[in-house]
């Protein structure tokens, strides 16, 4: 399973990236994609939406199951991945490059209130 270091990841199988501008990028963990088995539709929220941190941000669903994605902070949406609509498997082939969603946050980004590499490899045993 990959875990990459550079990254935080919530309890709810996001992983989120800080950017040099402050913003976050936020995807499906590995564990998450592969629990979920092959992606058929992926649903990103609307870009300029206003997200409360736990909310739900968008919908993964496979043929198995659907999960919903949780906005990791309180923020505003400034991207989504248009392409995951015509391609969602493509986060099962490269979950940590196939990003859902991208937010400005409304105050600086705190990794620490997230988990690290290490801690998520002991939440997902």
């Amino acid at each position: 399973m990959l875990l990459p270091d550079h990254l935080a990841y919530a309890e709810t199988h996001e992983w989120i990236k800080l950017e040099d501008d402050g913003s976050l990028t936020i995807g499906i963990t590995d564990f998450g994609q592969d629990q979920l088995g092959p992606l058929v539709y992926v649903q990103t929220p609307a870009v300029g939406a206003r997200l409360q941190r736990g909310s739900d941000a968008g919908v993964v669903e496979s043929n198995k199951t659907a999960s919903d994605v949780h906005a990791p902070v309180d923020g505003e949406v400034i991207a989504i991945n248009d392409s995951l609509s015509e391609t969602p498997e493509a986060v099962n082939a490269a979950p940590y490059e196939q990003w859902i969603f991208k937010l400005r946050p409304d105050v600086a980004f705190d990794g620490a209130a997230f988990l690290d590499a290490s801690g998520y490899a002991r939440l997902i045993g």
